[in-house]
């Protein structure tokens, strides 16, 4: 079997030779609504990151010029993170930061548009379902500029001792309606920045941004590290523009990935960080559980279901894509049956059921796919409902989905695909690749046949993520989790179903608790059929007031849950209300709540109270008493550790690249090469 080092290089020479990239579009730009106005000029462009204590705070402030001659509505439009909770929304009026403020989507559209008509400054923000923030903004006056900042917070998750922070900037290329509608500017004209503090409870022996090899990354201690990058040089303040100052300009148009690395031989652990203002009060928490590494490898051959992509927007990929193919399947263990499923409009199985992983079988299936082209629409229910027949109930079996797109044909309601999965017993296992892919979706199918589905950037270092999945396809999991408290009073849990839990996946849960004192915290489940359970005991505080911000990640989490049920069972008033009033009381942006900005004068003459202001001036203040103290520890379980065996990592154990994995990822591989011809 060949080694890893000598099949990658071999995969990206002839992607090289084989692939012409198109350029990708730019998101997070503020562009005109009545499209006879030139576009408004990005000017300056910042971003400041803090990670710490198991989660990101993330504001993006960006300053645009209107070279118009009269005043104008634009729309500022920002792809949605992966669990991002959006918080604060600022609009700079006469020259001051106004804060937004959360109401029911129809009223906040009201008032903007009342507003908008009597001609005074105001902002929106709303959310495009999964896709992206669109901020509407009116006026942006003619030959000035304006002034916007978004802030969101989102968990820090760790894998197999590798985090893993994404500031998305590059759209998807999926939405043609938006794509025929929208044009982007992706330069900064002036000034861009992007400065990012890390303190950890772990120590942290590397950092690095695989795209962008001009970060500035500092080692301040094991524990605290800082990036930054910026453009601003002395050729502005001489009045010549970025196109003149030679490498100067930014392009927002790739992915800012940045990955650390734990030291090895860690212990697997709990840790803790809650909010309780007041000892007799409700406190909020946010438990993550890193498991040791006690999960055994899966010896014994297995199914492989290949469903994979054939729509218009996979154009380009596809001479490259049957290489890569080609390559992987002739690395499969003989073990290992294979099928292959395409699908755009409709699906097709391009083998004759499974087929056993043999030198004449892999040149008899190349050459079917050299027959095919990609083309037309994306009808993924067809892709898995054929992909799921014909399975094989004395093997083990598991369906490989890679898709950069979104069901637009044929069954798109996410209760189809839930159902279809829950009627069959296969793992799904989902690659979703960039900004604008339906990740609500795939994750959610992932969950019900506890599979899993993984995020890919086009900026990803794309050998670690090969290690990161197949980590988890060739060891066992822990199936059917759950967590129980006993001994502190503790609701509100979320998720509501955890589902399994895979080699190296962190299991971050959050919930709502009264009073105070030793809790003993129990994670069930089964391997292979064969009960496990791992327990602790651990203080819950009487009071803790360094991160207030907790309270919006959990209102976030606890949405998704009620989503969830509400796209499988259908429309429901009072799940509606619920997602409502949790938006409300967190000050979150929903596909029913917007974030509205005003005049302060006008909040209180509207009736509008002004919560998220006091809950942002209380974050802000944390946030300064947090740097202050400094790194802390937030494991729980020194004294009864949950684990007795070390975290997973890729040096102990989840190094061994199965070479079908190659064959899996080859998509991800071609977009990653995709911008590798740019320079910034």
């Amino acid at each position: 079997m060949k080694s890893l080092k000598s099949i990658i290089p071999q995969m990206a020479a002839t992607f090289i030779a084989c692939f012409w990239f198109t350029p990708g579009h730019a998101a997070g730009l503020l562009t005109p609504t009545d499209s006879q106005f030139a576009q408004l000029v990005i000017s300056e462009h910042h971003v400041e990151v803090v990670i710490e204590d198991g989660y990101a705070i993330t504001s993006v402030e960006q300053v645009f010029s209107n070279p118009n001659a009269e005043d104008l509505e634009a729309i500022y439009s920002f792809p949605v993170p992966e669990k991002a909770a959006v918080g604060e929304f600022t609009f700079w009026i006469d020259g001051q930061p106004v804060t937004g403020e959360v109401l029911e989507k129809e009223q906040a559209r009201e008032i903007y548009e009342a507003e908008k008509q009597s001609g005074r400054d105001s902002a929106l923000t709303e959310q495009d379902s999964y896709r992206t923030f669109d901020i509407s903004v009116y006026p942006v006056r003619a030959g000035q500029n304006v002034r916007t900042r978004l802030t969101y917070i989102q968990p820090a998750h760790v894998d197999s001792s590798i985090g893993r922070y994404v500031y998305p900037l590059e759209d998807g290329g999926v939405d043609e309606q938006k794509l025929a509608f929208w044009t982007y500017q992706e330069a900064v004209q002036e000034r861009f920045s992007f400065n990012l503090s890390f303190r950890s409870s772990w120590p942290i022996d590397e950092f690095r941004l695989p795209r962008h090899a001009q970060a500035n990354i500092q080692k301040l201690s094991d524990r605290e590290w800082s990036v930054s990058m910026a453009n601003e040089t002395a050729a502005y303040e001489e009045g010549m523009t970025s196109e003149n100052a030679s490498g100067a300009a930014h392009h927002l148009d790739e992915d800012i990935v940045v990955y650390w690395r734990q030291q090895q031989g860690l212990p697997g652990s709990v840790e803790l960080v809650a909010y309780k203002q007041e000892a007799a009060g409700r406190g909020t928490f946010m438990m993550t559980v890193t498991p040791g590494d006690d999960l055994a490898p899966i010896i014994k051959g297995r199914d492989w279901v290949f469903v994979l992509d054939l729509s218009g927007s996979m154009k380009g990929k596809y001479q490259s894509l049957i290489e890569g193919v080609n390559k992987g399947l002739s690395q499969l263990n003989p073990n290992d049956r294979f099928r292959i499923i395409l699908f755009n409009n409709h699906s097709q199985e391009i083998t004759s059921g499974f087929e056993n992983a043999v030198p004449e079988n892999v040149r008899k299936y190349i050459q079917v796919l050299e027959s095919h082209q990609p083309n037309s629409g994306t009808n993924l229910y067809a892709g898995l409902d054929q992909g799921m027949q014909a399975l094989d109930a004395d093997r083990s079996s598991a369906l490989i989905l890679v898709t950069d797109g979104v069901a637009n044909l044929g069954h798109t309601e996410k209760s189809d695909f839930l159902t279809l999965l829950e009627n069959k017993d296969v793992r799904l296992f989902s690659f979703v690749m960039g900004n604008s892919a339906n990740r609500p979706l795939l994750e959610s199918m992932a969950k019900v046949s506890n599979g899993f589905a993984m995020n890919v950037s086009n900026s990803d270092d794309i050998a670690g993520k090969l290690l990161e999945a197949t980590s988890r396809l060739t060891h066992e999991a822990l199936h059917d989790v759950e967590v129980n408290f006993s001994g502190v009073r503790v609701s509100d849990l979320t998720p509501q179903r955890i589902g399994s839990l895979y080699r190296g996946q962190q299991l971050i849960v959050f919930g709502h608790y009264w009073d105070h004192g030793e809790a003993t915290v129990t994670l069930d489940g089964k391997v292979s059929g064969q009960n496990m359970d791992y327990s602790t005991r651990f203080e819950f505080p009487v009071t803790a007031t360094l991160h207030p911000e907790i309270e919006r990640l959990w209102g976030f989490a606890t949405i998704e849950d009620l989503q969830n049920q509400l796209d499988y069972f259908g429309e429901d008033a009072d799940i509606e209300q619920a997602i409502v009033d949790v938006a409300m009381e967190n000050s979150l942006v929903t596909d029913y709540t917007s974030m509205i900005v005003l005049p302060e004068e006008r909040y209180q003459e509207l009736g509008i109270n002004r919560l998220n202001k006091r809950r942002i001036a209380k974050e802000q203040l944390a946030r300064q008493e947090r740097a202050l103290h400094g790194v802390r520890d937030n494991r729980v379980d020194h004294q009864q550790p949950m684990y007795s065996n070390q975290r997973a990592g890729h040096a102990n154990g989840g190094g061994a690249l199965g070479p079908w994995m190659l064959l899996l990822l080859i998509p991800l591989l071609l977009q990653h090469l995709k911008t590798s011809r740019r320079f910034h």
